[in-house]
């Protein structure tokens, strides 16, 4: 098995259990258990179609360490291991990149977000996480996912893809493309702060889901998870996907959701959010954050629907009208975000 010779490249012992864990989107993982030490880690295979530059998450993760390592972080920091031959990248005979990782005992993840509480718990880890490594003079992180955060190219990627799209697959989604176009100057205000250095550059985490956090059995945070796609950006960018993720009360694949927003939630991610960067948010990155909320779901929303004109060649799909469907579930959580700010 592939698997084993990548362990026995991290490990000395043959005495060793593996059990994959399933629910990543991007790479594949594993939970290691060295029988003899009773130790557990993390081992993932590194998809290097999303992540050309693997060496790049190693330098940020262990920059990003060092940081919380010198400054009064509370939670349980994540540490790549090295290898037996003292690297921490091994290839395998397909070339395919793996790494292993410290594991943190008795945690618990959630796919979705179970109650404004968790939320909450969430938002102010998040919080917390960016508060530390915000220092004053920022480590040169390196770009992991270049254009990840280009919300004008999402834009013109979106309008190119209406452009040259089957007609059959604009006429499907007619009702959403129009939605869709009513919306399209939302982030023209972002991508104009961002161009003039309206908001301050920071480090961000760029995926701040609810499962990139370990809870403990009573749902206090253990730890932020999954640090691959640290870069330097706006920190807006964090609170807006924690409320495109958290609030959806429904499964993000289901297109017929109503009334899918969540206003308690949504409050709970603002105050967690808040708890430890109140006093370090400038005034442009506190009065937007409201609005950092509709541009980041409006933003997957044409991501879906860009997919979808393009024949679904970049999300995994599982049905024809998969993206649309996700378009749908995100115009209406739009809506309700919308409704609830007005």
């Amino acid at each position: 098995m592939e698997v084993n010779h990548i362990v026995q490249q991290f490990i000395t012992t043959e005495n060793y259990t593996v059990n994959s864990i399933t629910n990543g989107l991007i790479n594949a993982t594993f939970v290691v258990e060295n029988k003899d030490t009773d130790q557990k880690f993390i081992l993932q295979r590194i998809n290097n179609h999303v992540f050309k530059n693997s060496n790049s998450i190693i330098i940020n993760h262990l920059q990003v360490n060092c940081l919380l390592q010198s400054n009064d972080y509370q939670l349980n920091i994540i540490k790549p291991i090295l290898s037996l031959s003292k690297e921490f990248l091994v290839q395998d005979e397909n070339l395919q990149l793996w790494r292993m990782q410290s594991f943190v005992e008795n945690s618990v993840t959630f796919i979705k977000v179970p109650s404004p509480e968790i939320a909450f718990e969430a938002a102010k880890a998040f919080s917390h996480f960016l508060d530390t490594i915000n220092t004053k003079t920022l480590p040169n992180i390196e770009e992991t996912l270049p254009d990840f955060l280009n919300f004008e190219k999402r834009v013109n990627d979106y309008k190119n893809a209406l452009e040259n799209a089957n007609l059959q697959l604009i006429e499907n989604a007619k009702t959403e493309i129009e939605t869709t176009n009513q919306f399209l100057s939302l982030p023209n205000k972002w991508i104009e702060m961002v161009k003039n250095n309206q908001l301050p550059k920071r480090i961000i985490h760029a995926d701040a889901k609810i499962s990139n956090i370990l809870f403990d059995e009573n749902h206090k945070a253990l730890a932020v998870i999954d640090l691959d796609t640290v870069m330097i950006s706006t920190i807006l960018y964090d609170f807006g996907t924690m409320i495109q993720s958290y609030t959806n009360t429904t499964n993000e694949d289901d297109g017929s959701a109503e009334n899918n927003f969540n206003p308690e939630i949504y409050n709970a991610v603002k105050q967690g959010f808040l708890f430890h960067l109140k006093e370090k948010l400038t005034p442009e990155e506190s009065e937007n954050l409201d609005y950092a909320a509709q541009v980041a779901i409006y933003i997957q929303e044409i991501r879906f629907l860009t997919d979808y004109l393009n024949g679904s060649i970049y999300y995994s799909t599982k049905y024809a009208e998969h993206n649309l469907d996700r378009t749908k579930n995100q115009l209406e959580l739009l809506k309700g975000l919308n409704e609830f700010l007005s």
